[in-house]
């Protein structure tokens, strides 16, 4: 048996003893341009998550269900490379946000519509410096010395709304088709988005009010999480207005690098996402032509996401 067929039979092994109800959700995620190469370090260069989501037991006028989730963040930001020593050197800022979040999912039926609310600080009170070094040391990487020019300290305060509606679904549901829309507002970022996000499933789709996909499969009810085993591919265009990683914040302007934001973005999502027993799983690709002007990489970006859920009643 050769190693792909032997993944194949495991995961599906996995996957054929997933199909129970739970309510509740503890998540970690991490974003890094190093789950794409070895090689790369820069831009958009890390990213840690940490959420607890649970099912209310009670929903509002035609929702079948209500999602709540809490979530601790850290995103962090580098120039070409992160041993830039001089500005000369430096084509975008280093930046770090650190935020807390509060979110609420409405879910119906073949939509759902969710509000976010953050609260953080961008700067060195983020210890973007701190994490990075840790990284590097891991790796055994050189240290970054150009972090003394980073985004000034300032109050992180953002709202994000999502809205997303099943446009498709096939005859066999093993392909669907979501149109999804995103905008945020606030002192880190404001911009608006939008694009599809199309599932191509091994078997059968979970309808869109109760899958891994858009973290929907939470329920307080007798519902239960569907097994889940599927491909997807989410491009969208973002138009962005405002982005204190790129530009300093308007709160402080005492920045010593920042440069000018390219409004329009087009950003590509493509991975794998299955669930096994109490676990969902995923690895997600990331695409994003360049968000600022004077990059000395202006071809576009690329980083990669795992993430790993566990379920519980």
């Amino acid at each position: 048996m050769n190693k792909l067929t032997f993944l194949a039979v495991f995961f599906f092994g996995l996957a054929c003893c997933a199909q129970e109800s739970y309510s509740r959700q503890f998540s970690i995620i991490t974003d890094n341009d190093l789950y794409t190469s070895e090689h790369r370090d820069k831009y958009y260069t890390s990213g840690i998550f940490l959420s607890y989501k649970y099912a209310s037991k009670k929903s509002k006028n035609s929702e079948i269900k209500r999602i709540y989730e809490y979530k601790i963040g850290h995103e962090m930001y580098s120039p070409q490379k992160a041993i830039v020593r001089t500005i000369e050197e430096h084509d975008r800022p280093f930046a770090a946000y650190l935020f807390g979040e509060y979110g609420i999912t409405r879910v119906f039926e073949d939509q759902f519509f969710s509000t976010n609310y953050q609260l953080g600080i961008i700067g060195p009170g983020a210890r973007g410096k701190e994490i990075q070094d840790f990284i590097h040391d891991l790796y055994g990487f050189i240290r970054a010395e150009g972090w003394k020019y980073q985004i000034q300290s300032a109050i992180g305060l953002n709202a994000r709304l999502t809205y997303a509606k099943t446009l498709y679904r096939g005859p066999s549901n093993v392909l669907d088709i979501t149109w999804l829309n995103k905008g945020s507002i606030g002192t880190i970022y404001t911009d608006v988005a939008s694009g599809f996000y199309t599932r191509i499933g091994f078997k059968t789709l979970a309808p869109i009010h109760n899958t891994m996909a858009f973290d929907t499969h939470l329920n307080h009810t007798s519902a239960k999480r569907g097994i889940e085993s599927f491909l997807f591919i989410h491009p969208m265009f973002r138009l962005a207005l405002y982005d204190a990683t790129i530009q300093g914040s308007f709160l402080n302007t005492s920045s010593e690098v920042t440069k000018e934001l390219i409004p329009l973005v087009f950003h590509l999502q493509t991975g794998l996402l299955f669930t096994a027993n109490r676990f969902n799983f995923g690895y997600i690709y990331h695409f994003t032509t360049s968000k600022s002007k004077g990059l000395v990489f202006d071809n576009g970006n690329t980083y990669g996401t795992i993430a790993l859920h566990y379920l519980f009643r």
